[in-house]
């Protein structure tokens, strides 16, 4: 994109006794380029000038400092750098400190950088180890969890960075020691009404804490009562039977006619894949049919119109009312499928992904032709007042 003699030139100018205009002009430059793929893939074989724009993340200027946290979470969306910023860069450690200070005013870009470079399994078990050494997981936790720890951030994006991590099982088994009372404490933010991104990523993490099986026990039991945190967002206000209150959580009981279900159909679908995986074992499944998960699912179901977190709550309702799977298979996730099996599995998930998809895109064409109807007759309603008003100009009744 650039010859090496006005690369040479940029890197110049990000020096940090240069002057401050000519500073500016240049990392504005470069996030124009950090805000695509082709600049970001020049920007990949540049790494000095990679390390000068991070050294400048301590510049006296406000405004320089935001530039180049803009270029690195651009940057660091796009997973062909992430071994560059991590290896070459070495960001990860300054990155880390600087989240620990409650004074430091671009944490909440540090928690999007964090979030993005853990997106894939090299990166974030390097992100993990990084973090253990410079402050563990439960300093992170504690952060989240801690209001106004910092006052210049609100930590939002800590909870993808939660959730990418929780892909690996170090994460997971610090996430469900028993002793530590961690998951307990992201309960509340399920419902955190504030931020999508918080709840979403929240969510998130249950769900890959979900995966482990053998902890499913424990997270149903009145110790933990994960059931009630996962239902609520979709509970609506509908009236259920005397029999059906009674045999929900005492937190799902009786709800209020304001009840509102949560409004993101991602975060409705991730805790349906939540509940589904807590449905695995035998125990699981007799979980959630004893608290009455079925007239919730039911109404929830009634109430749903996106055809994917439809299709996810029907999967649900087929485990909490079909029959027992035989003597031997009762644990679904330790169940071999022969190969043929699974490899039709697979294809008629693909073909039940694209039947939704093909529903969805229909769906989205009707509301575009109701939607143009609806500005063309509006159109022509403005036309007509137009042509009586001109009618009316002319036969000198108005004035």
């Amino acid at each position: 994109m650039l010859p090496d003699s006005e690369v040479a030139e940029l890197l110049s100018f990000l020096s940090r006794d240069t002057r401050p205009d000519v500073k500016g002009h240049t990392t504005e430059y470069i996030l124009g380029l950090s805000g695509n793929r082709d600049g970001c893939r020049f920007l990949r074989s540049k790494p000095d000038l990679l390390v000068a724009l991070f050294a400048l993340t301590s510049d006296p200027s406000i405004a320089i400092v935001k530039d180049c946290y803009h270029i690195l979470i651009n940057l660091s969306a796009d997973e062909t750098l992430h071994q560059v910023l991590v290896s070459d860069v070495k960001v990860l450690p300054v990155l880390m400190k600087r989240l620990l200070d409650p004074e430091y005013w671009f944490s909440d870009k540090i928690c999007t950088i964090l979030s993005n470079l853990t997106r894939h399994t090299k990166t974030c078990k390097t992100v993990l180890k990084v973090l253990e050494e410079e402050a563990g997981l439960a300093k992170l936790v504690d952060i989240f969890c801690t209001e106004d720890f910092n006052k210049k951030a609100k930590f939002h994006y800590l909870s993808p960075l939660l959730s990418n991590l929780t892909q690996l099982p170090e994460a997971r088994n610090y996430i469900l020691d028993k002793d530590r009372c961690v998951i307990q404490r992201l309960f509340p933010f399920t419902q955190y009404q504030a931020s999508a991104v918080r709840r979403a990523g929240v969510i998130g993490t249950l769900r890959n804490c979900c995966f482990d099986h053998a902890h499913h026990d424990w997270l149903l039991s009145d110790a933990v009562d994960i059931l009630p945190f996962l239902l609520l967002p979709l509970a609506g206000p509908e009236e259920l039977t005397e029999e059906e209150n009674e045999g929900l959580p005492v937190d799902l009981q009786y709800l209020p006619e304001d009840k509102k279900r949560e409004e993101d159909p991602d975060i409705r679908k991730m805790l349906l894949e939540t509940l589904l995986l807590l449905t695995a074992t035998k125990a699981g499944r007799d979980n959630l049919k004893e608290k009455s998960v079925y007239p919730i699912m039911r109404e929830f179901h009634n109430w749903e119109k996106d055809v994917h977190v439809t299709a996810a709550c029907e999967k649900l309702v087929q485990v909490l009312i079909g029959d027992e799977p035989e003597q031997g298979m009762e644990n679904l996730m330790e169940v071999e499928i022969p190969e043929d099996v699974e490899g039709k599995l697979k294809e008629a998930d693909v073909k039940e992904q694209e039947e939704l998809e093909k529903m969805r895109q229909e769906e989205e064409e009707e509301e575009r032709k109701k939607k143009r109807q609806e500005e063309e007759e509006e159109r022509k309603k403005k036309k007509s007042e137009a042509e009586e008003t001109d009618k009316g100009q002319e036969s000198g009744l108005i004035r």
